[in-house]
C-alpha cells in the first residue's frame, strides 16, 4: 500500500519497472526473416552433455544472430532462407532465438512421430500420424 507522501505529488509517484527486451533482434515483431550464414554444432553448459544444432543467421534488418534449430534432424544449409522466433536454448549461451520449422527453406519432417508439442515444430495432427 502506498503512503500519502508517495501519492501526494506527481513527480514522487511509484515508478514502473523497466523490463529489458530479451529478443532485441526481432524489434518488436513476432518473427523475422533471414538467411543462414553458418550452420554448426555446439556443446551445452556444464551439467549437460550433448550436441546442439545452431546456425548463424543474417536477418532482413542486417543484424546477425545465433539461433537454435529445434527438433530431430534438419535440412538447414548455408544460404537457406529461414524464419526465426523468440525463445532461448537454456543450456547454450548466446542463443536467444529459434528457427520456425516448415517455413521457407526448413523442412518439417522429423525422424519419429511427434504426438505432443506439435505446434512448436509446425506439425499438423494428421501429418504427424502419417510418419
Amino acid at each position: 500500500m502506498p503512503t500519502l507522501n508517495q501519492l501526494a505529488t506527481k513527480h514522487k509517484c511509484r515508478e514502473k519497472k523497466v523490463h529489458k527486451d530479451q529478443t532485441k533482434a526481432l524489434a518488436g515483431a513476432p518473427h523475422r526473416f533471414g538467411v543462414a550464414i553458418k550452420v554448426y554444432t555446439t556443446s551445452p553448459k556444464k551439467p549437460n552433455s550433448a550436441v546442439r544444432k545452431v546456425a548463424k543467421i543474417k536477418l532482413s534488418t542486417g543484424r546477425k544472430v545465433i539461433v537454435g534449430i529445434p527438433g530431430q534432424g534438419h535440412n538447414v544449409k548455408v544460404n537457406t532462407p529461414v524464419m526465426i522466433r523468440g525463445g532461448r536454448l537454456n543450456d547454450v549461451p548466446g542463443v536467444r532465438y529459434k528457427i520456425i520449422r516448415g517455413k521457407l527453406g526448413v523442412s518439417v519432417i522429423e525422424t519419429f512421430v511427434r504426438v505432443r508439442r506439435r505446434s512448436k515444430y509446425n506439425l499438423k495432427k494428421d501429418e504427424s500420424q502419417r510418419y
